[in-house]
């Protein structure tokens, strides 16, 4: 427990640069998975992100094994289970069985690839639940570039993407494409999900993308509001697992999801209070209407 408030020792760690890419990497992290989670949640694509995670673990296996940059391996990983999902699950009807398959055959495949890779044990380990001393400058900047197309594109695509995910059917009655904005959708989550595989892991991952904004679902049903709870959300759970994590030299994943969990826990209780009070409320209201009537 000392460890973890000796402040001397986080000052000492504080200034190695790799730390400092690594305190950058979770803020872009925090930023893309609060403004992706809410949508994320809305079109119930909890498990697809989970899917996603696993095959973007695929490509960065692949890359450990080939002696290329993980980020860059996840990331393809990513974007081709994105499309691969989105092309094989026309219906939604059988959305949850193709992920399932999909997965397991890509989670197979990362598993065999490790087994290959004659490096260090820590090195798949990290992919599993991240390793902060992976990250340098040179993974900041895909992060960064990603991070930039992430947010331009969804910029773009958010006003008919929102339409999409609260009422589908009547969007698409009013000539919204649907199926070219999930697809798209599908692609921003995977290289979003993708870009944390590093640094959170590809096991833990759902930590950042659908906890925090889960949480603000549970306070708030405006739109807005619950963006910017969950990018807040995200921000403490990346950036205080990972200064938590410095001292014991924790996995960070361990640490981000406790934040995450408690964060939740925290929303779901003040909705419970908040519905036991209406309830409340409401109640002199019912027997005063009532009373009138009579």
């Amino acid at each position: 427990m000392d460890k973890l408030f000796d402040w001397d020792l986080y000052g000492r760690l504080f200034s190695l640069p790799y730390v400092q890419a690594a305190l950058i990497a979770a803020a872009i992290l925090g930023l893309l998975a609060g403004v992706l989670g809410p949508l994320i949640v809305s079109r119930n694509m909890a498990f697809a992100v989970h899917g996603t995670s696993e095959l973007s673990f695929t490509g960065g296996a692949a890359a450990l094994l080939l002696g290329m940059d993980v980020g860059h391996g996840a990331l393809a990983g990513a974007i081709v289970a994105a499309l691969v999902l989105g092309l094989l699950s026309r219906r939604s009807s059988e959305h949850d069985s193709v992920i399932g398959a999909v997965l397991s055959f890509g989670l197979g495949v990362g598993v065999l690839l490790l087994w290959f890779y004659p490096g260090r044990a820590s090195n798949k380990f990290g992919l599993l639940v991240g390793q902060i001393v992976g990250v340098d400058f040179a993974s900041i900047a895909l992060l960064a570039g990603s991070g930039i197309a992430v947010l331009l594109v969804l910029l773009v695509i958010y006003r008919p993407l929102l339409f999409a995910s609260v009422d589908p059917d009547v969007a698409k009655a009013r000539g919204v494409p649907v199926g070219g904005l999930s697809v798209v959708f599908a692609v921003l989550v995977g290289i979003a999900t993708a870009l944390g595989v590093q640094t959170v892991g590809a096991l833990l991952v759902l930590a950042l993308m659908i906890t925090p904004a889960a949480a603000a679902a549970r306070v708030t049903a405006s739109p807005l509001r619950a963006t910017v709870l969950a990018v807040v959300f995200a921000e403490t759970a990346a950036l205080g697992g990972f200064i938590l994590s410095l001292a014991p030299g924790a996995p960070v994943s361990a640490f981000v999801t406790a934040i995450s969990f408690l964060i939740y826990l925290v929303c779901w209780t003040i909705s419970l209070v908040r519905g036991r009070s209406a309830s409340t409320t409401s109640l002199p209201d019912a027997v005063q209407l009532r009373g009138g009537v009579a």
